[in-house]
């Protein structure tokens, strides 16, 4: 019995099918957030100790629940809207941004049939989601009525869809290389014969380039230095 089987035969077809894939939402995203907690934590102390600072040391052990701290208080803080703004669409961009954000998770193969859709273009997939993200930037800065988060968000945008381009060709290697749409059939194209990560991949002269490349417009994408012109 599968496991979407096991909740369609307690609680219906329907009703089985959503919570059984309400449940695997939930296993997949909640470490992930999590995992985004901590790297978030990681960042800030390497940037800490690269300024000769302490960085979060006070909430939990070594700080580590710092980030969660901060999410709280911004769940809990007033939401503000400027006077003048689209009050509909200021709310709705940063929705956007989020959802999209967890959304190219679903098709993330984490093992062997562990993922949430195994989708047979999932490559082309998390390139279509990563590039709707322009859209939430562009609609927080054109509902906020000011000309000056307008004018960033246009920057913040104009890089992104400048690095998309870039990032389309690499991924297209990739493809060529796996032979496969399929975010599974990539990973075990990577397979290794030493502890099952090393292989002939990281010596081949084609491939080192791209993942080179791939690591700058990730860079770039994400807006981290040196391309954190936009955060200004």
């Amino acid at each position: 019995m599968t496991f979407t089987g096991w909740f369609q035969d307690h609680l219906g077809d329907g009703l089985g099918w959503f919570a059984a894939n309400l449940v695997l939402i939930l296993a997949i995203m909640l470490p992930v957030m999590v995992g985004v907690a901590m790297a978030v934590y990681a960042d800030r102390k390497i940037w800490a100790a690269m300024q000769m600072r302490r960085g979060p040391n006070v909430v939990g052990p070594f700080g580590l629940l710092q980030t969660f701290a901060d999410a709280a208080k911004l769940f809990l803080k007033e939401t503000i809207i400027p006077s003048g703004a689209s009050t509909a669409v200021f709310i709705l961009a940063p929705m956007i941004s989020f959802v999209l954000a967890l959304a190219i998770w679903a098709v993330m193969p984490f093992d062997a049939g562990l993922v949430l859709a195994d989708l047979n273009v999932g490559l082309l997939y998390i390139f279509a989601i990563s590039s709707m993200g322009v859209y939430g930037i562009i609609m927080s800065g054109w509902a906020s009525n000011s000309k000056y988060p307008f004018l960033g968000g246009l920057r913040s945008a104009a890089q992104m869809v400048s690095y998309e381009v870039s990032m389309g060709f690499i991924l297209v290697a990739v493809m060529l290389y796996a032979q496969s749409l399929n975010l599974s059939h990539i990973v075990m194209a990577q397979k290794g014969n030493v502890l099952g990560i090393l292989n002939g991949n990281i010596f081949n002269p084609l491939l080192l380039p791209m993942g080179i490349m791939f690591f700058i417009t990730a860079l770039a994408e994400t807006n981290r230095p040196p391309f954190d012109l936009p955060e200004a």
